[in-house]
């Protein structure tokens, strides 16, 4: 038992270092630092604003808010989907060198996406009491954890099969950037899905990261949690866990010597 304590204690010792050396390197010679982990999606709720509230109109209440409560989450995923492709690839000298569970490198950057999202809820509870509307940081404090740990474990499945995929076809670092992209427009963040015409609505379910970001604006917003949307995409988390870490597990012996 006191082996396995220690393990265990290894490996969180290990996780920190990591998620620490992530966050290091990502604004390595950056001024603004953290920053930027704001600064994105606020430029780009800015630019959706304008397209869709003063330009084409949109007759919706508090668009600002909308639109953060849809970015932030969405700059979390995708940031550490985006980042999957080189993180086996960008600690080759650390697989080559050290034995160690290399899917802890997958782990550590997505837990650095995690820790710059939570330090950004502070900005849109900023917003929203600007606006007048008060958060529900009641329905926020179990309701984060829940589907942060839903949205971890959709992040972890596809992170770490491209992750070992990339290491053999490494073209699949655009076409993630492609996927990503028109994922992003599949997804109602920049309109809500009761604009997503009735017909077509029970297909939003196939899209496997619409309902945790449906999920997050409810929460986020009106601190409520949709269970059906949650249980699709705890459905969808599951199952990518099992493929992602199936395919890492009949690949990883590889990975030494094609690096």
């Amino acid at each position: 038992m006191v082996i396995k304590n220690r393990a265990i204690q290894h490996y969180i010792d290990l996780l920190v270092v990591l998620t620490h050396k992530e966050m290091k390197v990502r604004y390595k010679s950056s001024y603004l630092g953290y920053a930027w982990s704001i600064l994105q999606p606020l430029s780009f709720a800015l630019v959706f604003f304008i397209a869709f509230k003063i330009v084409m109109r949109i007759q919706m209440d508090n668009y600002t808010l909308f639109l953060l409560a849809g970015l932030f989450p969405w700059q979390n995923l995708s940031s550490s989907l985006l980042s999957s492709p080189l993180v086996f690839v960008g600690n080759s000298n650390i697989i080559k060198k050290v034995n160690f569970p290399r899917n802890l490198l997958v782990t550590a950057a997505i837990f650095s996406d995690m820790i710059h999202f939570l330090l950004a809820l502070p900005v849109l509870v900023f917003f929203m009491f600007i606006s007048g509307q008060v958060p529900d940081l009641l329905a926020w404090l179990y309701g984060v954890p829940l589907l942060i740990l839903v949205q971890f474990l959709i992040q972890y499945g596809i992170g770490i099969a491209i992750a070992s995929l990339n290491l053999f076809f490494r073209d699949l670092e655009k076409l993630t950037t492609i996927a990503i992209t028109m994922l992003f427009y599949c997804t109602p963040i920049i309109y809500p899905l009761s604009m997503v015409p009735e017909k077509y609505q029970p297909l939003i379910a196939l899209n496997p990261v619409a309902p945790i970001m449906v999920s997050w604006r409810g929460l986020l917003l009106n601190g409520t949690l949709d269970l059906r949307m949650i249980g699709i995409s705890l459905f969808y988390g599951v199952l990518f866990l099992i493929l992602g870490t199936s395919l890492y597990r009949r690949l990883s012996w590889k990975f030494a010597e094609v690096l």
